[in-house]
């Protein structure tokens, strides 16, 4: 299939990446028509835009989507490419209907589903799924004098290889892991100085993602119980991985970090006391946004830019379900390792939605 067709799925999935991916192995399984319609030209969600060095801090083992465990070496952790390549392998394993490229411009209602207007025409059905992430929505703090700076200036989300910044002087911008991964980088080639909002928080280096995740799972478990005295999951969450670019950086002392500046300047940026320094470029590792433009006209996001969910189902829009956005939609539901629990869930609820649904359709022609 390459272009949209006049018949009425039971449910339109947006996004082809590893949440909608996940969604997809659910819905095989239940009888209902479904379609996954995917921005992308191929296979691979928003690792396709990672940069080129990029490696899971999780182990193979802990990084299998629902239903196939990734392949090879389990103790490993797998780059860029081999999340990519195992991306497109579950699609074809499981025959996923994706339709690729197809850029979703409108969700709108009609009747009692839904037309999604897009680069190749009208889809329609009773009930959607988004699952298009935050990669294409890269956040960017408003800094003074921003848009006076002459250097360059660029998202991690484009950021793909060091070598571009030899000979320059470039600040990096951001705590998370990111911003940890390429300052290690980067500060290999060339001179870097990292601003970070706070002093980095960094996990011992004996405590991968799979830890990690584990921790967080019990820590969620308890709070969704009931029982007093728990801080929450994201607490841990937003800690530094110690992979092994992390430690190298660690150890040759490169990652000193500054506090941030007051403004730009059209060559570099003022701090706050009152001391300047050169600069030659930006990177940005401040993090994303939902991406959930296409559903303006439903009128279900809200002034944060999300939108008000029960578990994983909007609250104004019940025949609406999100994936992969963050724990607000489902605990760890951006990971690989978590989205495969918030799918099936997700694919639960719609079974029992689209019966309604169809039952409201007759009472309505009646």
């Amino acid at each position: 299939m390459n272009e949209a067709d006049n018949k009425v799925h039971d449910v339109i999935v947006i996004g082809g990446g590893q949440a909608g991916l996940s969604i997809g192995y659910y819905l095989r399984r239940t009888g209902l028509s479904y379609v996954i319609v995917d921005g992308q030209s191929e296979s691979g969600g928003a690792w396709l835009h990672g940069w080129d060095s990029l490696q899971l801090f999780s182990p193979a083992q802990s990084s299998s989507l629902p239903g196939w465990l990734f392949p090879g070496q389990y103790a490993r952790y797998p780059t860029r490419d081999e999340v990519i390549s195992y991306l497109k392998q579950y699609e074809e394993r499981y025959q996923l209907p994706v339709v690729r490229p197809v850029k979703v411009e409108a969700v709108r209602h009609v009747g009692t589903g839904f037309e999604i207007e897009t680069s190749v025409g009208v889809f329609k059905s009773k009930a959607v799924v988004s699952a298009t992430g935050s990669w294409q929505n890269p956040f960017i703090p408003d800094y003074l004098g921003r848009e006076e700076f002459e250097g360059v200036q660029i998202h991690s989300a484009n950021y793909r290889y060091s070598a571009e910044f030899d000979g320059k002087t470039v600040l990096i911008v951001g705590a998370g892991n990111s911003g940890a991964q390429i300052m290690a980088e980067v500060s290999l080639r060339t001179e870097a100085i990292w601003v970070t909002l706070d002093e980095p928080q960094y996990l011992p280096d004996d405590v991968d993602g799979r830890v990690l995740f584990d921790r967080a799972s019990e820590q969620y478990k308890a709070l969704t119980s009931g029982r007093a005295n728990v801080s929450k999951p994201a607490d841990l969450l937003g800690h530094i991985v110690m992979v092994a670019p992390v430690r190298e950086a660690r150890d040759r002392n490169a990652l000193n970090n500054r506090r941030p500046f007051e403004r730009f300047t059209s060559t570099g940026v003022v701090w706050s006391d009152g001391s300047e320094s050169q600069i030659d470029a930006v990177i940005w590792c401040t993090g994303f946004r939902p991406a959930l433009k296409h559903l303006r006209h439903l009128g279900v996001v809200n002034e944060k830019g999300r939108v008000d969910v029960e578990g994983s189902r909007s609250i104004k829009e019940p025949r609406l379900w999100l994936a992969g956005y963050g724990n607000w939609t489902g605990f760890a539901s951006a990971t690989l390792i978590g989205v495969g629990r918030t799918a099936r869930r997700i694919v639960d609820e719609i079974v029992g939605s689209v019966g309604e649904i169809e039952k409201e359709s007759l009472s309505n022609r009646a």
